[in-house]
């Protein structure tokens, strides 16, 4: 394995730790600038937010320089914004902290998957990338609780302090491994802007934005929830997160080996697993154990969607992928952004803490009709194809006997 993919690998675990580590941290930032859980959620939807507006912001601007300078700028922004978050004085200063982090996400993971396809030879273009994830991967079952336990024995900021110095790490690592590579020669946004006039691709990432915003919808508020409904102490949570995490490998690893056989009844089982499972955290929140057991299936249903959902995208998007890629994280974490924005209104509404649980169950039985009005769509017009196929091959059968009759008369002279 090159060592350049190590780079890319600690880049991507220091993105992953940031992203997910403020849910356990929450109570405690929300105490720190005197205000409520909800208000603190706004750390979620801003961070997603950029994601959104940075993805394609940032892999337009990665057209025009080389893709190891465009990764050092925005492994540069990551440890702006994290230093800037560990060391805000107010709450805004902290959310303008967080959205500055957030635009180096989407960029890097479009990014870095091709550079890691380049480091390879093309049969393993595949384990390349996968080496790159698997830092976001280990960023949920090692860097979020850790991150979380420290944050709550020591403060928050010492924990973004050191996000920021895995950003450092992750920033040497680029420029001292990865080889210099040429701009990218040919590329037209235009024609990969071109391919979201498809509406099978817009139903792809409004599945997206649905689909895994169910999950975060009960993930944003996890720490208050566990805390205020079923009886755990704040330490406790590290380990919940640790069995979120955990679920997350497991269900991506499935989600992965069963997209390619066959996706859409993929994604309608994980996706309606995901809506029954987050209707019944309502309940299982206020039971320890059935909590625990529910939260790990929250992580693997929910990321059992993940790698369907990408190839979904790119399949429809074929003649974009890199935009596609970067555009379709945007739509990950625009799912996080409303979900995370919807938790806190059903909680300031009064509902209690177990709101969000519904929130994200209908957002996942949203996507869940989705997906089952896109295979429709598609089977109408693949339908479509063979009728107007065969009406174009009628005529051409007929006339064949035709031509032969003729042919099979005497002439007289």
């Amino acid at each position: 394995m090159p060592l350049a993919l190590l780079a890319l690998a600690i880049g991507a675990f220091g993105i992953g730790t940031t992203e997910f580590v403020i849910m356990g941290l929450m109570p405690q930032i929300a105490d720190t600038f005197q205000v409520s859980i909800p208000t603190a959620g706004f750390l979620v939807t801003g961070y997603a937010l950029g994601v959104v507006a940075g993805a394609p912001l940032m892999t337009a601007l990665g057209t025009r320089i080389s893709r190891k300078k465009m990764l050092m700028l925005l492994m540069g922004l990551f440890i702006i914004g994290n230093v800037v978050s560990a060391l805000a004085p107010v709450f805004g200063v902290m959310l303008a902290g967080r959205i500055v982090a957030s635009l180096a996400h989407g960029a890097f993971f479009g990014i870095g998957s091709v550079v890691a396809a380049d480091l390879v030879a093309p049969e393993k273009k595949a384990g390349a990338i996968a080496t790159m994830f698997t830092g976001l991967t280990l960023a949920n079952v090692i860097g979020v609780p850790l991150g979380t336990l420290i944050g709550q024995d020591i403060g928050w900021r010492l924990t973004f302090l050191i996000v920021a110095a895995l950003g450092v790490l992750g920033l040497l690592g680029v420029a001292k491994l990865i080889p210099e590579q040429p701009r990218p020669e040919g590329v037209r946004l235009r024609h990969e802007i071109a391919a979201f006039r498809n509406v099978q691709v817009l139903l792809a990432m409004a599945m997206t934005v649905l689909g895994f915003g169910g999950v975060f919808a009960a993930i944003t508020y996890i720490s208050p929830m566990m805390t205020n409904v079923a009886g755990f102490s704040e330490s406790s949570v590290t380990w919940l997160l640790v069995l979120f995490g955990l679920g997350m490998v497991a269900g991506n690893l499935i989600g992965g080996k069963f997209a390619d056989r066959a996706l859409m009844p993929m994604l309608y089982v994980s996706l309606g697993g995901l809506a029954l499972v987050l209707a019944l955290f309502t309940v299982t929140a206020h039971h320890q154990i059935a909590s625990a057991v529910t939260i790990f299936l929250i992580g693997g249903l929910g990321f059992a969607t993940v790698p369907p959902l990408q190839k979904r995208v790119l399949d429809q998007a074929a003649g974009a992928p890199t935009l596609a890629s970067a555009v379709n994280i945007g739509a990950f974490n625009l799912g996080n952004a409303l979900s995370a924005w919807l938790g806190g209104i059903v909680i300031a509404a009064g509902l209690g803490y177990t709101a969000p649980n519904w929130v994200g169950a209908v957002l996942a039985a949203s996507a869940l009709v989705l997906a089952v009005v896109s295979s429709g769509l598609e089977r109408r017009t693949v339908s479509r194809s063979r009728t107007v196929a065969g009406a174009a091959a009628a005529p051409a059968a007929a006339t064949a006997p035709a031509a032969t009759e003729q042919a099979a008369v005497p002439t007289h002279h």
